[in-house]
């Protein structure tokens, strides 16, 4: 995880904060945090596909990786704000998930992270494959 969020990372600290003062992080001011929000959703979204726990369809490009990694970042947002006490202004969502987005865009942005992130479950896929045989698909015959 340090590859792409380090631990002195906006991301990295909003999401220690968050994890850390679970039951009063919400408290602390008259509206939700957006900041605090956002990045502790982008490093969720990096955790939950490295983890690869749920991850069915392996993303064949940056465009697949990205999405698949906003869509982490909205589920984590989504939960938080269900179970945060004090309101969301105006606007708010909005601007969580765009901060959001444009957090994942500079970790896919810096140095070889794509590459390195479309190869992580690589390594499962060809362990399933050779599992499963070389043989061919039996073509059927429709009259």
């Amino acid at each position: 995880m340090d590859r792409f969020l380090a631990p002195h990372s906006p991301e990295a600290m909003a999401h220690s904060h968050l994890n850390e003062n679970w039951f009063s992080w919400d408290t602390d001011h008259p509206s939700l945090n957006e900041t605090l929000i956002s990045g502790c959703a982008t490093y969720e979204a990096f955790k939950r596909y490295l983890s690869g726990s749920d991850l069915y369809l392996r993303p064949r490009s940056r465009t697949e990786l990205e999405s698949i990694l906003r869509r982490y970042a909205y589920d984590t947002v989504h939960n938080t704000i269900a179970k945060a006490r004090s309101p969301l202004e105006r606007g708010g969502y909005s601007r969580i998930c765009h901060l959001a987005e444009e957090s994942i865009r500079r970790v896919l942005n810096e140095n070889d992270n794509v590459a390195h992130l479309l190869d992580v479950h690589n390594d499962e896929v060809h362990d399933m494959s050779s599992n499963m045989g070389t043989s061919s698909p039996r073509s059927i015959k429709i009259k």
